[in-house]
């Protein structure tokens, strides 16, 4: 199904996220060791886009994952784990003819030189997915529609669905977009880091690591970033350990409805590629000016946390900012959110966890400066009903 006639809205949403993207298998060892010496995997579930969908529906918001799968055994244990998380599953396609995508990793952490990882999704129902194929009814059902950079380097018909979501148009949802950059999906030198640079900027609110910006542009600093990505109303730049950087343009303090999830509008269609959009996520308007003119920055120091894995940090922090963004929360919670959201995946084995109670998490979130940085984050962490001996003020 091709993307909507030009002029024509979408219907009233009942959606709060919509997240596309291909999710995996993934086949986790039972030891340590080379992939060439383990002797048997685990099955689980990957995919960034899924994960964030899963942490919305566990954080209690009305999520919906749209993607697309093979007729077969692979596709059927996706679509079925990840609505066992609460996720709406019912847009997701089924490929007669092409796989669910799987891969293998080792038991080692990712950031070091001796994990292995073998991916088999070339070919994939994913790879497939295009603006002819995909349900843009679905997609544009939501508030927010999440994406990622991952997609856009699956094949050139995903770049060319990517690019037709993000494009100017009525009825075009709020647009999340996290950069996601992963040198080993494309091919061709630097075109998978122009893409991502063109695509950032067409989206209203967008996540990228200060690593990947200098990894993939070139580009050093939280302030150099939003100087190359000016448009988005709210722009996320993570810097790990140091804690995230967010520049925003106009953005509300508050929420503008009395509805108890909070509310975000869907952007006005923009005028040039690229442009402002008003959104409770923010307002900016292409004649703003730059970045330095209009832009509030707010600096949130991340947490102290007993990691027992780093997997899936990245997808659970988009996920807590964007479900503080719903709410209509002050940038600085929606930040603290977003860490809160990744101590919960550090401390669990795997990319998925239940997220901490909202009460819970709304409380350390409204801690001072003081007790923020002195917090201490360890698993079963997100059990307690307040803080309590895995949540340590030393």
């Amino acid at each position: 199904m091709s993307g909507p006639a030009a002029g024509t809205a979408v219907a009233a949403t009942t959606t709060d996220v919509v997240c596309l993207g291909e999710s995996m298998v993934t086949f986790l060892p039972s030891q340590p060791g080379r992939l060439a010496d383990v002797p048997s995997f685990g099955r689980g579930i990957g995919g960034a886009e899924s994960n964030v969908a899963c942490a919305l529906a566990a954080a209690g918001h009305r999520a919906a994952w749209v993607g697309r799968v093979g007729a077969d055994g692979f596709g059927d244990h996706l679509v079925e784990t990840i609505a066992s998380y609460g996720v709406d599953t019912s847009a997701v396609r089924r490929d007669p003819v092409r796989p669910t995508g799987i891969y293998f990793r080792t038991a080692t952490d990712r950031g070091t030189d001796t994990h292995e990882v073998a991916y088999y999704r070339a070919g994939s129902a994913a790879s497939a997915m295009s603006p002819a194929n995909m349900p843009y009814e679905e997609l544009f059902a939501g508030r927010i529609l999440h994406l990622s950079g991952i997609t856009a380097a699956l094949s050139g018909d995903c770049l060319a669905l990517l690019r037709e979501l993000t494009a100017a148009q009525p009825g075009r949802p709020l647009v999340s977009f996290d950069v996601n950059h992963r040198p080993h999906l494309w091919r061709g030198g630097d075109a998978g880091a122009s893409v991502l640079l063109e695509l950032a900027r067409r989206a209203d609110l967008v996540f990228v690591g200060e690593d990947e910006a200098e990894e993939a542009w070139g580009i050093v600093g939280a302030e150099a970033i939003r100087a190359a990505v000016p448009e988005p109303s709210v722009l996320v730049v993570k810097r790990g350990s140091a804690g995230a950087t967010v520049f925003a343009s106009g953005l509300r303090p508050g929420p503008r409805s009395s509805n108890a999830a909070g509310a975000v509008d869907a952007p006005a269609a923009r005028s040039t590629e690229g442009g402002g959009a008003d959104s409770a996520a923010g307002a900016r308007s292409p004649s703003a000016g730059g970045a330095e003119d209009s832009d509030t920055v707010t600096h949130v120091p991340a947490l102290r946390v007993d990691v027992v894995a780093a997997v899936g940090a990245g997808d659970a922090f988009a996920a807590g900012f964007l479900s503080a963004t719903l709410r209509g929360l002050p940038v600085r919670d929606r930040a603290r959110h977003g860490h809160l959201m990744a101590a919960a995946v550090l401390t669990v084995p795997g990319d998925l966890t239940d997220p901490p109670a909202r009460d819970h998490a709304d409380r350390l979130v409204a801690l001072d400066d003081d007790a923020w940085g002195r917090l201490r984050l360890g698993p079963g962490w997100t059990a307690a009903d307040r803080a309590s001996e895995e949540v340590r003020t030393p």
